[in-house]
Protein backbone atom coordinates (compact mmCIF):
# COMPACT_ATOMS: atom_id res chain seq x y z
CA UNK A 1 0.00 0.00 0.00
CA UNK A 2 1.59 3.33 -0.99
CA UNK A 3 1.61 5.96 1.78
CA UNK A 4 2.98 9.75 1.32
CA UNK A 5 3.22 11.50 4.31
CA UNK A 6 3.84 15.50 4.24
CA UNK A 7 5.83 17.27 7.05
CA UNK A 8 7.67 20.75 7.31
CA UNK A 9 4.85 22.68 7.05
CA UNK A 10 4.14 25.55 9.87
CA UNK A 11 4.01 29.65 10.18
CA UNK A 12 5.71 31.83 8.91
CA UNK A 13 6.29 35.78 8.17
CA UNK A 14 6.62 36.78 4.83
CA UNK A 15 9.92 36.18 2.90
CA UNK A 16 10.76 33.47 5.46
CA UNK A 17 11.72 30.13 4.39
CA UNK A 18 10.16 26.85 4.92
CA UNK A 19 11.13 23.18 3.38
CA UNK A 20 8.64 20.56 3.02
CA UNK A 21 9.27 17.05 3.19
CA UNK A 22 6.54 13.90 1.65
CA UNK A 23 8.06 10.30 3.11
CA UNK A 24 6.96 7.59 0.86
CA UNK A 25 6.70 4.15 1.53
CA UNK A 26 5.15 1.29 -0.81
CA UNK A 27 6.26 3.50 -3.74
CA UNK A 28 10.05 4.07 -4.90
CA UNK A 29 11.10 6.91 -7.14
CA UNK A 30 12.74 4.92 -10.46
CA UNK A 31 10.20 5.57 -12.07
CA UNK A 32 7.24 7.82 -12.72
CA UNK A 33 6.43 11.95 -11.20
CA UNK A 34 5.99 13.15 -7.88
CA UNK A 35 4.74 16.76 -7.37
CA UNK A 36 3.57 19.29 -4.76
CA UNK A 37 0.18 20.32 -4.61
CA UNK A 38 -1.45 23.52 -2.73
CA UNK A 39 -5.38 24.18 -1.84
CA UNK A 40 -5.93 27.49 -0.60
CA UNK A 41 -9.14 28.32 0.77
CA UNK A 42 -11.74 28.96 -1.92
CA UNK A 43 -9.38 28.16 -4.65
CA UNK A 44 -9.13 25.14 -6.50
CA UNK A 45 -5.87 23.01 -6.02
CA UNK A 46 -3.18 24.02 -7.82
CA UNK A 47 0.09 22.22 -9.04
CA UNK A 48 3.26 23.83 -7.47
CA UNK A 49 5.85 21.81 -9.13
CA UNK A 50 6.68 18.81 -10.87
CA UNK A 51 9.23 16.14 -10.74
CA UNK A 52 9.70 13.57 -13.77
CA UNK A 53 11.95 10.95 -11.94
CA UNK A 54 12.82 8.88 -15.43
CA UNK A 55 14.54 12.14 -16.57
CA UNK A 56 14.63 14.44 -13.51
CA UNK A 57 12.44 17.03 -16.08
CA UNK A 58 11.12 19.47 -13.76
CA UNK A 59 8.28 22.34 -13.84
CA UNK A 60 7.33 24.94 -11.48
CA UNK A 61 3.98 27.17 -11.48
CA UNK A 62 4.75 30.93 -12.44
CA UNK A 63 3.71 32.01 -9.42
CA UNK A 64 6.87 30.31 -7.66
CA UNK A 65 9.66 30.29 -10.48
CA UNK A 66 12.89 31.25 -8.58
CA UNK A 67 11.66 30.89 -5.25
CA UNK A 68 10.31 27.47 -4.97
CA UNK A 69 12.47 24.10 -5.71
CA UNK A 70 11.52 20.36 -5.80
CA UNK A 71 14.04 17.89 -5.22
CA UNK A 72 13.78 14.27 -4.17
CA UNK A 73 16.29 11.81 -2.52
CA UNK A 74 15.87 8.28 -3.73
CA UNK A 75 17.74 6.81 -0.89
CA UNK A 76 15.40 8.01 1.64
CA UNK A 77 12.14 7.65 -0.46
CA UNK A 78 11.33 11.86 0.19
CA UNK A 79 10.46 14.62 -2.10
CA UNK A 80 11.02 17.99 -0.61
CA UNK A 81 10.10 21.03 -1.24
CA UNK A 82 12.20 24.07 -0.45
CA UNK A 83 9.98 27.65 -0.25
CA UNK A 84 11.99 30.63 -0.33
CA UNK A 85 10.62 34.17 -0.49
CA UNK A 86 7.50 33.62 1.01
CA UNK A 87 4.41 35.69 0.30
CA UNK A 88 0.98 35.76 2.03
CA UNK A 89 -0.31 34.03 -1.23
CA UNK A 90 1.14 31.04 -0.56
CA UNK A 91 -0.49 29.71 2.06
CA UNK A 92 -2.47 27.38 1.49
CA UNK A 93 -2.64 23.54 2.46
CA UNK A 94 0.28 21.63 0.27
CA UNK A 95 -0.31 18.48 -0.99
CA UNK A 96 2.40 16.07 -2.12
CA UNK A 97 1.21 13.23 -5.17
CA UNK A 98 2.72 10.32 -6.95
CA UNK A 99 1.86 9.02 -10.02
CA UNK A 100 3.79 5.64 -11.73
CA UNK A 101 3.48 7.53 -15.03
CA UNK A 102 5.83 10.04 -16.15
CA UNK A 103 3.08 12.60 -16.83
CA UNK A 104 0.78 11.28 -14.43
CA UNK A 105 0.67 14.23 -11.66
CA UNK A 106 -1.63 16.20 -12.56
CA UNK A 107 -5.24 16.26 -10.81
CA UNK A 108 -5.49 12.67 -11.23
CA UNK A 109 -2.62 11.60 -9.69
CA UNK A 110 -2.45 8.28 -8.63
CA UNK A 111 -1.34 8.47 -4.79
CA UNK A 112 -1.75 11.45 -2.17
CA UNK A 113 -0.80 12.46 0.96
CA UNK A 114 -2.60 13.95 3.39
CA UNK A 115 -1.27 17.74 3.27
CA UNK A 116 0.59 20.05 5.07
CA UNK A 117 -0.45 23.71 5.99
CA UNK A 118 1.88 26.73 5.54
CA UNK A 119 0.79 30.00 6.88
CA UNK A 120 2.39 32.71 5.62
CA UNK A 121 1.96 36.27 7.91
CA UNK A 122 2.15 39.93 5.85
Amino acid sequence: QVQLVESGGGSVQAGGSLRLSCAASGYTFSRGCMAWFRQAAGKERERVARIITDNGSIVYADSVKGRFTISQDNAKNTLYLQMNSLKPEDTALYFCAADRRPYGCNSGAQYWGQGTQVTVSA
